[in-house]
C-alpha cells in the first residue's frame, strides 16, 4: 500500500498531466449538473452532453420534466442507457424539488441523496462540482486507479475507497483529486490497455510492474 508521502506525489503528479482535470459533464447551473449526473450512470459522458444539449434547451426547469408525458421525456433521452428507469426518476426527481426543496437543489448531501435516481456518488458531485463542497465521488476510474495504484486495497467496496481517500487525502485537495483521478483513469489508466509503459507512476504502481513483468515475460 502506498504512504502518504506517495498519495501526494501521485496527486501532484496527476496535476502535471492534467492541470485542467474538471467535471466533463456540461451544464449551467445545479440542477441541469442533477440531471446530467443522474443521466450519466452506465454512461460516457460524451454521449450524455450530446443529449442534453437538446434535453437543456427543451427542460429548464423542474415543471418542464413533468408538463410532458413520460413517453416523451423517454423519447428525448432514448439514445442513453437505462432510458426508461432514468425517465421515470427525472420526474420524481423534479417532484420532489417542486414538492420539498420550493424547486431549487438541496446543498446538503444528505438531503441531495433522497431524490430518486441519486446516490452517493451523483451527490458527492453536485456538491463539490455546483456548491464547492470538498467532495470526492467514487465512479469507476477513481475506484480502478486507487486500487491499481494501491490507495486502497483490492477488496474495498466503492464507499470504503471513499472514505480511504478522505482519510488520506487533505480536505482541500478532495475536489481536485476526484477529478485528477477522473482524467487519469479516462485517459491514461484505461480499464482496457492502461499506458503503463509510459506511465510516470509506474515505479510506485504494483498493478502496472505486475503488468510490465508479464510483457516482458
Amino acid at each position: 500500500m502506498l504512504n502518504l508521502k506517495q498519495i501526494k506525489e501521485v496527486v501532484d503528479v496527476m496535476g502535471e498531466m492534467f492541470p485542467d482535470a474538471h467535471c466533463e459533464l456540461n451544464h449551467k447551473n445545479p440542477f441541469e449538473l442533477v440531471i446530467a449526473v443522474a443521466l450519466s450512470a452506465q454512461c460516457t459522458d460524451a454521449l450524455v452532453n450530446k443529449v442534453t444539449k437538446n434535453l437543456f434547451e427543451k427542460y429548464q426547469k423542474p415543471e418542464d420534466y413533468l408538463a410532458v408525458t413520460l413517453e416523451e421525456l423517454q423519447q428525448d433521452i432514448r439514445s442513453i442507457g437505462l432510458f426508461r428507469n432514468k425517465a421515470k426518476n427525472i420526474r420524481s426527481l423534479c417532484q420532489l424539488l417542486l414538492e420539498e426543496y420550493n424547486g431549487q437543489v438541496p446543498k446538503d448531501r444528505d438531503e441531495l441523496v433522497k431524490l430518486p435516481g441519486v446516490g452517493r456518488k451523483t451527490a458527492n458531485v453536485v456538491v463539490s462540482v455546483a456548491f464547492g463542497v470538498p467532495a470526492i465521488a467514487v465512479d469507476t476510474h477513481v475506484e480502478r486507479v486507487s486500487k491499481r495504484l494501491g490507495i486502497c486495497k483490492w477488496k474495498d467496496s466503492v464507499l470504503e475507497v471513499e472514505k480511504t481517500l478522505m482519510r488520506k487525502i487533505p480536505k482541500e485537495k478532495w475536489s481536485d483529486t476526484h477529478h485528477r483521478l477522473i482524467f487519469f483513469g479516462r485517459y491514461h489508466c484505461k480499464a482496457q490497455n492502461p499506458q503503463c509503459e509510459s506511465c510516470p507512476l509506474l515505479e510506485i504502481c504494483r498493478e502496472g510492474k505486475k503488468r510490465m513483468k508479464k510483457k516482458v515475460g
